[in-house]
Formats: C-alpha cells, structure tokens, sequence
C-alpha cells in the first residue's frame, strides 16, 4: 500500500513538472505578442533629473587648455538645459585671474576669441586648493564633510543621470590632481560603485580627456555606466591649436571636436549619444578615442544626447505674476496655461564656436 502511495505522488509531481515545462515552453513561443512597450523598456529612459560633475584638475599657466577644457563643457550643458544648482564644478587654478593672462578676467577655448567661456554667470563650486582627491571622492559618495555647502553637493537620486568629465595630466591607471596627488581608476571605479549601491544614479556617462584616459575606465563594474575616453592606454591626448598673443594651447583636440557637436545640438534634437561617441575619428584627434559599452543596458544610438548633455524638463520664462498657492497641482497647471504673456521673446546663449569653425 505505502508503495502505491508513493507511485502516486511520483505521478502527480511528474505531472506538475511536465505541465510546467510546457507553460514555460508556450510562453516562449509566444514572446512576439507581448506589447512592444513592454519589450523595448529597456531602451527607453527612466531617469528624472540630471547632473554634472565637471572637473579640472590641473594647475599653472602652461594647462590653460584644460580650464577651457571645462568651461567649454559647462557652458554646453548649461545652454541645454541643466542649472547652476544641478552642475558641479571643479577649477583647480584660477587662469582668468592669473598674472600672465594679457586679457584679466576672461578665457577663451579657441584663438578666434569668439566669446569668453568665463562669463559673467559662471559658477565654480570648488576653486583652486579645494580641489582635490579627497573632495572628489566625498563628492561622488555623498560623504561631504559637516558645514559643507548645498552648492558643493551632489544631490542626485536613483533617477538622476549624471554626467562625470574629467580633464587633465593622466596616465597609465591614474590622473593626476594640482600635480601633487593622483586618483586611481581603483579608486574611481569604487567611488562609483559606491554611488550605485546608495542609490547615487540611474545611468552615468563618464567621459575624460587626458593621457591614456581609457585605463581609467578598465575597473569599472558598476550598471549602466557608459565611458568615453579621448586616448587608449599607451596613447598621448594631443592638444588642438596655440594662440601665439597668450603664448599657450587653447583647448584639447578631443574636446575641441566634442564640443564642435555639441554646439549644434538644441534642448529638443534627435541626436544621439551613439553619434557623440563618433565625433573625433582618429585621423582628426591623432589619438585613438575610447569606449566601453559593456556596462551599459541601451543601446547609445537610441539614447538621445540631452539625456546627458541637458535637463529632461522644459522651462517656460513668463513675465506675468502666477499664483503659486493654489491648492491642487490640476488648479496650478491650469493658471499657467491661462497666463497671456505680454510679448514673446526667448533667450539664447551665443555660440562658441564662430559659423566658420562649424562649417
């Protein structure tokens, strides 16, 4: 009788099995009609806010370049969108202020001087010896010291995408900072797997300019970091052009042609970040640009570059009074939409580039 009995269950978990085993097997099969949506989700963007950490880590005169480097950045990312309050900035020597500047108070990134990339709405979060490894780090991790300002803290989520370029004197594995000190691709690849388990980000693109920039990128294993590097290991980053009235490089070959692009690029466009990888071929940047896509779930020519490079929520300039008491967000929406501005107007930044140089 116990004989039977057990044959009996065998035959019903058999059954189990085998009725599973066929579930499985039709759902497979039947994986083309699941919603399209549903399929391409992970091409699609989830993030909320972005963020900038933008760095320069070199001092003196002679690496007036890679203040450029910097400023040129900041002023794209601002023009596309993301505010002061949402980008970091890091200057490690004041080259506007320095006493060989022939022009006090302003930088430029190209010898045409089209515009000065040190404006008057330019925001250095931490300036000169502030600069440092220490703080970089605490930055990224959220472990800034007590008595820290709001100003110098990245304040991002689990939806905040965040931008990290760094330019500067580099080498095999490491980057150097105010030529004193040297953070680690070590070091950076755990400060940004730190900033993914507190729940620091939700996509990061890091992009560096320097000597051997692609071994800083070698150690990462954190999700959904994609890097972009403007020389291999074993390879300089190569300067673009002099200005002989100043008597030092204006801006570095890559970001001289990363910045080409994004000059042309509005708050709205359909560019990519796939197109963005592409942008200094090495017969232009004499190095060979890096990339590493392993981490990242998407696929970079279906992510537009203002995923990045610029905010996710459009602004409205209104010059009219708009309650901002109304008890309901449906009631405050609403009062916008009614708000009849006297003129139409809108605000530009001039570009960077003159029209020549974009041709």
């Amino acid at each position: 009788m116990q004989n039977t009995k057990m044959t009996v269950k065998q035959n019903m978990l058999l059954k189990g099995i085998v009725l599973c085993i066929i579930f499985i097997a039709g759902c497979a099969a039947d994986h083309t009609t699941l919603p399209e949506s549903f399929v391409n989700a992970a091409q699609q963007s989830t993030h909320t806010n972005n963020w900038a950490v933008l760095v320069d880590a070199s001092r003196f005169w002679f690496n007036y370049r890679h203040v450029a480097n910097v400023l040129s950045i900041y002023r794209s990312v601002k023009r596309l969108g993301i505010p002061d309050s949402q980008i970091i900035l890091m200057i490690a020597d004041d080259m506007a202020c320095n006493a060989r500047n022939p022009r006090p108070g302003q930088v430029y990134n190209n010898a045409n001087q089209h515009i000065n990339v040190y404006g008057d709405d330019v925001e250095v979060d931490y300036r000169g010896y502030e600069v440092t490894v220490e703080n970089f780090v605490r930055l990224l991790t959220g472990r800034t010291q007590n008595g820290t300002a709001r100003s110098k803290k990245l304040l991002s989520d689990a939806g905040s995408n965040v931008l990290i370029y760094l330019t500067g004197h580099g080498g095999d594995g490491f980057l150097k900072f105010q030529d004193s000190e040297e953070i680690t691709s070590q070091e950076l690849a755990d400060g940004i797997q730190q900033m993914w388990e507190k729940k620091r980000y939700n996509e990061l693109f890091f992009m560096v300019d320097t000597c051997q920039a692609a071994s800083l990128y070698e150690k990462f294993t954190s999700p959904n970091v994609l890097a972009v590097a403007s020389s291999l290991v074993g390879e300089d980053s190569l300067s673009h052009h002099v200005d002989p009235s100043i008597g030092v490089y204006m801006i570095d070959r890559y970001t001289y042609y990363a910045l080409e692009f994004l000059e042309k690029v509005q708050p709205f466009s359909k560019r990519t970040i796939g197109e963005f990888l592409q942008v200094c071929p090495k017969r232009v940047c004499i190095s060979t640009v890096g990339v590493r896509k392993d981490l990242y779930r998407r696929d970079p020519h279906k992510v537009p570059i203002t995923d990045f490079f610029g905010a996710i929520r459009p602004t409205r300039v209104s010059t009219e009074r708009i309650n901002v008491t109304l008890s309901n967000e449906e009631d405050f929406v609403n009062d916008v939409a009614n708000v009849q501005p006297k003129k139409e107007f809108k605000i530009i930044m001039e570009p960077q580039f003159t029209a020549e140089l974009l041709k």
